[in-house]
C-alpha cells in the first residue's frame, strides 16, 4: 500500500510520521513526537505497516496533574511546530521578545536586506541567526555565509553550532587547505559546504574574491560591517578592499543580506550612506529628513539602546544596572623613574639629532615605542630594545609614518588587530654606534628592573584583591603581549591557590583563545583572565567576569569601550560590573591620553548618553602631544597652552562632540517604527502558547520532579531539586556537569550548571521529553511515571461531568519561496473538553476547556468508578472524531492566517500558502471531571 505525507506507520519497533519527500518504495520517516535529527530514511520493503496511534486504557489512571503535564510536556518537545515562525520549535534559544523584531521585519521582505543596529551587548548575533534559521528552514535560502574578523570565527561557529543546530565550517588561513581537500571535482569551497563562517580579511583579497563571489551562497550575514565601509578617501586598503567585496555581494539582489554594527553611523554621513546603499541603492541618496525616505529606511534598519528595550511588552530584559568606575594612580619606583627619565633624555635627543627627514621620523617612531613599551612594563620595554624597529625598513618618511602608526598607536582602523598586541621595536639594527651602546644599557636596567619591586604591579595586585573581596572575577587587559605574560606570573604568585590566573594573548590562535578561557573558568575557585586586546572585541565574557582592569591605557577611548563591553552585556548575573583604570602618576605619557582622550570621551558619553568612537583626526592630536612631550619636554598641563597643539585638540573636540549630537539624534531620527509593539506582542503570545510559556514550563518541571519524589525549595531565583531519587534514565538524560542541588532559575542569567525555566534548556527539554515518553510507556513501573493518560478528578470546578481530550494534530504546509514549494509535516496539540456523555457531548470553548487543566480535586473517586467513567469515553471516542477533525481544520485555518499576516509583503507567496489538517487527531489523554459530592453528578 501506499503512504500519504503524515501518515503513522510502524518500522523497526516503533511508530514513525512520513515526511513529504517519501516515494512509493522509499520513506523519510521522523519519529512521532521526535527530532529532525532523528530523521530516518527507511525501504518499505523492510516491513513498514501502517499504524494507528493507541487510545488511552481505562486502567492508566493518573491524578489532576497528568492532563497539564502532558499537554506542557507536549508544548516543550515540539520541534516541528505548525505556526508562522518554523524554526522557533528547532532552535536552542528562547528568544527575548525585542529580538522577534528583526525577523519579523525580515519575513515582510521578498529579499531580506537588513541592518541590525542595536547596541553593544544586546543580541545581534541571536537576531540574526533567527532571520538566518527561518530563511533557511522555509527554503527561502540554500546556505549561509557568515563575514566576520577571524577574531570572531570561532564563536559565530559556536553560536550556530550551540544555539540553532547548524554546522559551519570555517573558512581561515588555517582551515582552507583541509576545506579544498574534501572538495569534488571542481566545485568550490562554498559549494561543497552550504554553510560557513569566513574570514572577511582572508577573502577579501582578489585570488579567493573571485571565487567567493561566484559561488556565494544566497544568504549572507555581515558582522561589524561598519569595519566594511568608509568615506571617500579614508580607511587603509583593507577597508576598501572589505568594501567592494560587500558591494559587490549585495549588487546582486536576490541575495539576503544581513548586516550588524552597533556603530553604523559613528557621525561619518558619507559613509553611512555608503552603508545604507547596500541594503538599497536607493537609500544611499535618499532624503532622509523626509517621512518617505526615513520610512524606507525603517523597513530595513533597526535599532535599539539598552532603555529602549529594559522593559518590552510587559517582558523584563536583565542588564547591569550600572558601570562602576574608577582612576587609580600610581608612581613609579626611583630606579623605575630613573630609567624613564633617561629614555625620555635619549628620545628626546635622537628625535632632534636625526639626519635626513626618514631617519628623523623612524627615530621618532622608535623613541614613541620605546617610551609606551616602557610605560607598560619593564619586562614589554626590553623586548622592544632586542627588537629592531619596523619603521627602519621604510623607503620614505611616509611609509615610515604609515608603519610606526599602524604598530604604536591604536588606531581604530587597524588593519590586523590579531598583531596589534605584539610589543613594536625601537632598535636600529646598527650594533656599533653610540646609540646602539645606549640602548643596551637601557636594555639591562630593564632586566633588572623586572626583579626588582614595581609599584604599577603591586598597585595592580591591590585592586584585584579588592575586586576578588567584592565578589567580582577580573580580566586585566594590557596592551603587549609581553606585559600580558609578566602580569599574569606576578598574578600567580600574588594571589595564592584558591585563584586561578591564565594569560590570553594574540600568541594564541583564535581556536585556541576561547579553549583557553573554558579551562580556566571550569576550574574550581575563583578566577583571574590576563588578556591583550585580542579579546577586547566581540568575544563574549559575561558569563564568568564581572570587571575589568586597565592594566594599560589604551590610546584610543573606543577600545575601552570594547574591553568593558565584554562584561557590561544581557548575561551579566552582577547588578553592577566595574572598571578601574590603572595610570602613571609620574609616566607622563599616560597624564597625556587620560587627560586629553579619555577623560573627554566619558564627559561626552555622560552629556550626551551615547558613545560614539573618537574621530579620526584623533591621531595628530596624539602625535602633537607626544611631539610637545619629547620635543619640548612639556606635560599634559602645558602642551594645553601650546597654541598649536591647542587648535589641533579644540578641533578634535569640536568634531566628537558634533559626532556625538548626531549620533544621538539618529538614535531617535532612525528609531524602529517599522514593527509596533502590539504586533510583537501578538505574535510572541501564539508563539509561547503553542510551544509553552515560561509559566507552563515552571509548572511542568516542578510537578514532574515532585512526582519523581526529587525535594524542592524554593529560592528568590526560582527553585532548587534534589537529583538523587530521580530514576536513572532521566538521570543519564541530564546535561553533565549539573549541579545537584540544581536551580531552575525563573529567567537568565544562569551560573555554569544550573538550569533556567525555558522550553529551550537542555535540562528541562531532558525532563518534558521523559514526562512524554513515561506517560506512553504504559508498561513502565508507576513510581517513575509523572503523568498518565487518564484521570478522574472529583471538584467543584465543574457542576456536570465534563472530559477533557488531550489531543495531538498533524498539519500538512505548503510554504512557497523563491527555491520552490516547500511541503511539511508539523505538529500541534489542544486541549478540548464537552459535557456529558460522548453520544450527546456538548462542546465547550477553549478558555473553559483550559480552565479545566487549574482544577482542584476536592474528593476522591473509587478506582472501579473511575476506569468506568474513562472507559464509556474511550468506547465513545470514534463518535467524537468529526468534532477532533473540525477542530483541526479549524485550527489549520487560524495557522493560514498567522502565516500571511507574518509573510504580507510578498502577494505570490501568500497566494501560495496552504495549511490543511491531517485527519484522525491522536488522543493522548480522556480527563474526566466530575461535581463535587452534595452538587449532584450529571
Amino acid at each position: 500500500m501506499g503512504f500519504a505525507p503524515g501518515n503513522l506507520v510502524t518500522a523497526r519497533g516503533r511508530e514513525w510520521v512520513v515526511l513529504p519527500d517519501s516515494t512509493q518504495d522509499f520513506l523519510v520517516l521522523r519519529p512521532l513526537g521526535g527530532l529532525d535529527d532523528d530523521i530516518a530514511g527507511v525501504l518499505v520493503s523492510e516491513g513498514v505497516t501502517a499504524a494507528t496511534f493507541p487510545s488511552p486504557h481505562a486502567d492508566d489512571l493518573g491524578d489532576h496533574f497528568s492532563a497539564q503535564l502532558l499537554i506542557n510536556a507536549m508544548r516543550i518537545g515540539f520541534r516541528s511546530t505548525a505556526g508562522p515562525f518554523r524554526s522557533l520549535a528547532s532552535i536552542a534559544v528562547e528568544p527575548r521578545a525585542y529580538q522577534l523584531v528583526p525577523l519579523m521585519m525580515a519575513l515582510r521582505q521578498d529579499v531580506v536586506r537588513l541592518l541590525i543596529a542595536d547596541d553593544v551587548g544586546i543580541g545581534k548575533t541571536i537576531e540574526a541567526g533567527l532571520v538566518a534559521a527561518e530563511l533557511l528552514e522555509v527554503g527561502e535560502a540554500r546556505g549561509l555565509a557568515v563575514l566576520c574578523s577571524p577574531a570572531l570565527a570561532e564563536q559565530w561557529q559556536s553560536e550556530l553550532r550551540e544555539k540553532f543546530g547548524m554546522e559551519a565550517e570555517l573558512v581561515l588561513p588555517s582551515t582552507v587547505r583541509r576545506l579544498e581537500r574534501g572538495r569534488i571535482g571542481t566545485e568550490s569551497i562554498f559549494e561543497r559546504y552550504p554553510i560557513t563562517v569566513v574570514s572577511t580579511d582572508f577573502i577579501k583579497n582578489s585570488r579567493r574574491r573571485h571565487e567567493f563571489l561566484r559561488t556565494c551562497p544566497d544568504l549572507v550575514i555581515v558582522d561589524e560591517v561598519h569595519t566594511c565601509v568608509a568615506a571617500s578617501g579614508q580607511g587603509g586598503s583593507g577597508r576598501t578592499q572589505r568594501y567592494e567585496l560587500v558591494r559587490e555581494l549585495s549588487r546582486d539582489r536576490s541575495r539576503h543580506m544581513i548586516f550588524a554594527s552597533a556603530t553604523p553611523h559613528s557621525g561619518k554621513e558619507e559613509a553611512f550612506r555608503n552603508l545604507l546603499g547596500l541594503l538599497d541603492p536607493v537609500l544611499e541618496t535618499v532624503n532622509l529628513d523626509d517621512r518617505k525616505g526615513r520610512e524606507l529606511l525603517a523597513r530595513h534598519f533597526v535599532q535599539r539602546r539598552r532603555g529602549d528595550i529594559r522593559r518590552y511588552i510587559d517582558e523584563d530584559t536583565p542588564f547591569p544596572k550600572d558601570r562602576l568606575t574608577r582612576e587609580v594612580p600610581y608612581a613609579l619606583s626611583p630606579e623605575y623613574h630613573a630609567l624613564f627619565t633617561k629614555v625620555l633624555d635619549y628620545a628626546r635627543e635622537t628625535v632632534r639629532a636625526g639626519d635626513g627627514e626618514l631617519t628623523k621620523r623612524v627615530n621618532w617612531w622608535s623613541a614613541l615605542a620605546l617610551l609606551r613599551a616602557l610605560a607598560s612594563s619593564p619586562r614589554a620595554a626590553a623586548q622592544t630594545l632586542r627588537t629592531r624597529a619596523a619603521s627602519a625598513a621604510a623607503d620614505s618618511p611616509d611609509e615610515a609614518d604609515a608603519i610606526g602608526r599602524a604598530i604604536v598607536l591604536d588606531q581604530a582602523d587597524d588593519e590586523a588587530i590579531e598583531a596589534a598586541d605584539t610589543t613594536p621595536g625601537a632598535g636600529s639594527g646598527d650594533s656599533g654606534n653610540a646609540a646602539a651602546r645606549r640602548l643596551r644599557g637601557f636594555l639591562a636596567d630593564a632586566a633588572k628592573l623586572e626583579g626588582k619591586p614595581d609599584r604599577k604591579i603591586t598597585t595592580l595586585v591591590k585592586e584585584v584583591k579588592q575586586l576578588l573581596d567584592e565578589g567580582c572575577d577580573p580580566i586585566v587587559f594590557c596592551r603587549f603581549i609581553d606585559t600580558a605574560d609578566y602580569v599574569a606570573g606576578y598574578l600567580e604568585k600574588a594571589l595564592g591557590r584558591g585563584v586561578t590566573v591564565r594569560a590570553v594573548t594574540g600568541t594564541l590562535p583564535p581556536s585556541e583563545r576561547l579553549g583557553r578561557i573554558d579551562q580556566l573558568t571550569a576550574t574550581t575557585g575563583r578566577h583571574v583572565l590576563v588578556a591583550t586586546d585580542c579579546l577586547s572585541e566581540g568575544v563574549n565574557l559575561q558569563d564568568s567576569f564581572q570587571a575589568v582592569v586597565h592594566y594599560d591605557l589604551a590610546w584610543n577611548p573606543t577600545r575601552h569601550e570594547q574591553r568593558e563591553g565584554r562584561v557590561d552585556r544581557f548575561g551579566q548575573r552582577a547588578k553592577n560590573v566595574r572598571a578601574v583604570t590603572l595610570y602613571g602618576r609620574d609616566n607622563q605619557i599616560d597624564g597625556i591620553v587620560l587627560e586629553v582622550l579619555l577623560r573627554k570621551h566619558e564627559a561626552i558619553r555622560k552629556a550626551t548618553g551615547v558613545s560614539v568612537p573618537v574621530p579620526d583626526n584623533n591621531s595628530a592630536v596624539v602625535e602633537a602631544l607626544m611631539e610637545g612631550l619629547l620635543l619640548r619636554g612639556s606635560d599634559a598641563e602645558q602642551l594645553s597652552l601650546d597654541l598649536d597643539v591647542q587648535e589641533k585638540q579644540l578641533s578634535l573636540y569640536r568634531e566628537w562632540e558634533s559626532t556625538a549630537e548626531r549620533e544621538k539624534l539618529a538614535q531617535t531620527k532612525y528609531a524602529q517604527h517599522a514593527i509596533r509593539p502590539e504586533e510583537v506582542s501578538a505574535e510572541v503570545t501564539a508563539a509561547r502558547a503553542s510551544l509553552g510559556t515560561r509559566e507552563d514550563v515552571a509548572i511542568c518541571v516542578e510537578h514532574a520532579l515532585k512526582a519523581l519524589r526529587s525535594t524542592i525549595s524554593h529560592t528568590s531565583a526560582g527553585f532548587t531539586a534534589t537529583l538523587l531519587p530521580l530514576p536513572l534514565g532521566l538521570k543519564d538524560a541530564l546535561p553533565p556537569d549539573r549541579n545537584n542541588p540544581l536551580l531552575f532559575a525563573d529567567d537568565l542569567p544562569v551560573r555554569r550548571g544550573d538550569a533556567v525555566l525555558s522550553r529551550t534548556d537542555a535540562t528541562v527539554d531532558a525532563i518534558a521529553q521523559y514526562v512524554l515518553e513515561s506517560s506512553l510507556d504504559a508498561g513502565m513501573d508507576e513510581a517513575v511515571r509523572p503523568a498518565k493518560r487518564c484521570a478522574v478528578v472529583r471538584t467543584s470546578a465543574v457542576e456536570i461531568r465534563t472530559t477533557l481530550l488531550v489531543a495531538r494534530f498533524r498539519f500538512h504546509l505548503e510554504l512557497p519561496s523563491r527555491t520552490g514549494t516547500r511541503q511539511l509535516v508539523a505538529e500541534d496539540v489542544a486541549a478540548l473538553a464537552f459535557q456529558g456523555a460522548p453520544a450527546q457531548a456538548k462542546w465547550l470553548d477553549t478558555d473553559a476547556a483550559g480552565a479545566l487543566l487549574a482544577a482542584t480535586p476536592s474528593g476522591n473517586v473509587p478506582a472501579p468508578h473511575a476506569r468506568q467513567f474513562v472507559t464509556r469515553v474511550v468506547d465513545g471516542l470514534d463518535g467524537l472524531r468529526p468534532h477532533l477533525d473540525a477542530h483541526g481544520a479549524e485550527l489549520a485555518d487560524r495557522l493560514l492566517a498567522a502565516h500571511r499576516r507574518v509573510r504580507q509583503a510578498s502577494s505570490e507567496i501568500v497566494r501560495g500558502l496552504k495549511v490543511t489538517a491531517e485527519a484522525g487527531a491522536d488522543v493522548l489523554g480522556v480527563f474526566v471531571f466530575v461535581p463535587s459530592i452534595g452538587e449532584g453528578a450529571k
